[in-house]
């Protein structure tokens, strides 16, 4: 994806895959912002998207996003490719 900046807010549009480990197993979550670090601490502090509430999730993926459109595209197909979210919850530390 490009480096190139979100027209209408100055900021680049990012896709991110969260991961959580918890005592129901691991989790991840699919989504785009504008601005990554602050939808981390949304969704940690419980004010994110409902289902990622009561969890510590951490960025496990992401992405550069052309514009917003480019970004909820991406993250439409991110959602339906189970296998490579998957994947990517390798990552998740679970000792930590």
């Amino acid at each position: 994806m490009g480096d190139q900046q979100y027209s209408e807010t100055g900021a680049s549009c990012f896709v991110y895959i969260l991961g959580s480990h918890g005592a129901t197993g691991v989790r991840t979550y699919v989504g785009w912002t504008t601005d990554l670090e602050r939808r981390l601490a949304q969704h940690n502090a419980g004010t994110g998207a409902r289902s990622t509430r009561g969890r510590e999730w951490r960025v496990i993926y992401s992405e550069r996003a052309e514009d917003r459109s480019s970004a909820q595209s991406r993250e439409w197909r991110l959602k339906k490719d189970r296998a490579f979210r998957k994947s990517m919850a390798r990552h998740i530390n679970c000792g930590d």
